[in-house]
């Protein structure tokens, strides 16, 4: 008899998960963002193609100040050092 409770149990708890999990996603789109979420639409190719060279740029924009200051750390402070005697 204890195991059919058990089981009984295990089912009740899975009952419940659904519905935690039903209930929230009711709640999609009623929060905070909920206008900006029925607002979005799939982006257009041209939107896409902009979006995906404006951070193509970004990328390298870092990635050059990042290899910049690397030769200033690697190259340039070691010989200013050495110009001074240190």
């Amino acid at each position: 008899m204890s195991r059919l409770r058990k089981e009984g149990g295990i089912i009740n708890r899975a009952w419940e998960i659904q519905h935690r999990i039903e209930a929230r996603q009711e709640r999609i789109g009623k929060g905070k963002y909920g206008r900006v979420l029925k607002m979005a639409r799939k982006p257009t190719n041209e939107e896409y193609e902009k979006t995906a060279k404006i951070t193509g740029l970004g990328i390298l924009a870092v990635g050059a100040l990042g290899f910049t200051i690397y030769i200033i750390i690697d190259q340039v402070i070691p010989w200013i050092l050495s110009a001074l005697g240190y």
